[in-house]
């Protein structure tokens, strides 16, 4: 595995913090790691993005940004209204492509969820992954409505012919409701991929030392790390009636 796609269910998913987490961690195994963000939105050119987090996170990281937009739209709308050059998916595969043959580990972090458009041509993250023949990690919310997005990811991945890596939980909540216990179960049947882990709520906030250590306990060996999703499942609760 080369190359991981990881693309969120929408946004603010937890998704930057997963990649840290799963930088981390393949660090930690002793791996050489890159970081490619397709395209950030939302930011100025002096301000830190999302590699750059997950480089503070997770370690001594590879960093690559293939563009960037003042706007937080989606990357083919924000280059579009900045005036600027967008960003393809052969540009992404293609960088993705450089950084695998110096490293053991490519993490490719999407904007935004899987069909956000790069360009005018309609060009995604999938086609991306296509291109590299890359598997993809999906990042997804604990709670209430995340079935009906993570299956419907799930569905275009393999409407793709893509390989699902699996599913990540990218924020997992202190005090988990009925609705977040019941899908750690339910979240691997709609994908018909495996669970491969919880990222706790407020990973992000940790001191990066403690981060690093941690990390390996939240992702599953697939991953490189230690978490097993029968120890972690929750029990859903009585039954009503």
């Amino acid at each position: 595995m080369p190359v991981l796609v990881i693309t969120g269910t929408g946004t603010e998913v937890g998704k930057t913090v997963t990649t840290a987490a799963v930088a981390a961690t393949a660090l930690a195994a002793g791996r050489s790691v890159a970081v490619l963000k397709a395209a950030q939105t939302g930011l100025r050119p002096d301000e830190r993005g999302d590699a750059d987090e997950v480089a503070r996170l997770a370690g001594p990281v590879t960093t690559a940004e293939l563009a960037r937009y003042p706007e937080p739209l989606a990357p083919g709308t924000a280059a579009r209204r900045a005036g600027m050059a967008p960003v393809s998916p052969r540009e992404v595969a293609d960088r993705a492509a450089k950084l695998a043959a110096e490293h053991d580990l490519v993490l490719v972090e999407g904007a935004g969820g899987l069909l956000v458009r790069f360009d005018a041509a309609g060009g995604t993250l999938a086609d991306a992954a296509g291109l590299l023949g890359a598997p993809v990690l999906v990042v997804a919310h604990a709670g209430l409505g995340t079935l009906n997005t993570t299956e419907l990811t799930a569905l275009e991945v393999r409407r793709r012919d893509l390989e699902l890596a699996g599913v990540v939980i990218g924020s997992w909540p202190d005090s988990p409701d009925l609705a977040s216990r019941c899908n750690v179960a339910d979240l691997p049947e709609v994908a018909e991929a495996p669970l491969l882990g919880a990222i706790p709520s407020g990973a992000g906030a940790l001191p990066p030392a403690d981060f690093r250590k941690t990390a390996p306990t939240w992702l599953a060996p697939r991953l490189d790390g230690t978490w097993d999703r029968e120890a972690f499942q929750v029990r859903e609760g009585p039954q009503p009636g």
